[in-house]
């Protein structure tokens, strides 16, 4: 009997704890669940709550976080903005951002952003080489020298250097990067799977929500 009570009580005393840590872990901790922009960054939604994704098309992480972003997206608040944001660290990254410069350009983003993870992903198709990437982009139905035009433009060099500025501006150390409200920074390193990185983002989201009711 004594047997039975002690085995009662180490399992109860079990599930307390587990209680407790389960309970402290959902609590969004700074330093661990995500961290503070030192320096705040303006942001481009008026009053909406600004999230940006920091990606790179290479990035298996990216690849792997992109569809619980588009589940995400599809019931994103009203008084939230999104935008993704190619981001750079070195120079063999420059043909992603072009890519999708020249895809937005011609409006053909939403269209291809998916089709070019899977291609390079799935497929294993090298978009980094000029000549592969104009190809694949004509087999998808897209002007091959409309495309070319656009990618060698003017603008879409213009937004390389700003997404390279924009990249040191907050602080980057690595993708997937979610950035809320131009000050709070979370990325899949911080947040473990791709469910806790959306989790966080909504617990960010609200964090906003409610330091703008205290202003």
């Amino acid at each position: 009997m004594n047997s039975i009570r002690l085995l009662t009580v180490t399992l109860l005393l079990g599930v307390i704890s587990f209680i407790g840590f389960s309970s402290a872990r959902a609590e969004l901790v700074e330093g661990r669940d995500y961290t503070v922009l030192p320096h705040p960054q303006t942001t481009e939604s008026g009053k909406n709550i600004e999230v940006l994704e920091f990606f790179w098309y290479g990035c298996p992480h990216c690849y792997d976080l992109h569809p619980h972003i588009k589940t995400w997206l599809k019931k994103i608040p009203k008084d939230v903005s999104f935008r993704y944001v190619p981001a750079i660290f070195r120079s063999s990254w420059i043909p992603g951002l072009k890519t999708f410069y020249a895809m937005e350009a011609l409006g053909e983003r939403d269209k291809l952003h998916d089709k070019v993870y899977e291609a390079i992903h799935t497929d294993k198709v090298d978009l980094t080489k000029d000549e592969v990437l104009f190809d694949w982009i004509a087999k998808q139905g897209i002007d091959r020298q409309k495309f070319i035009d656009a990618y060698n433009s003017f603008s879409v060099q213009n937004q390389v250097a700003r997404s390279t500025q924009i990249s040191k501006d907050y602080n980057l150390s690595g993708v997937p990067t979610v950035v809320v409200d131009g000050r709070y920074l979370t990325s899949g390193r911080m947040g473990g799977t791709p469910q806790d990185t959306i989790k966080i983002l909504d617990e960010l989201i609200e964090k906003v929500r409610k330091e703008r009711l205290k202003k």
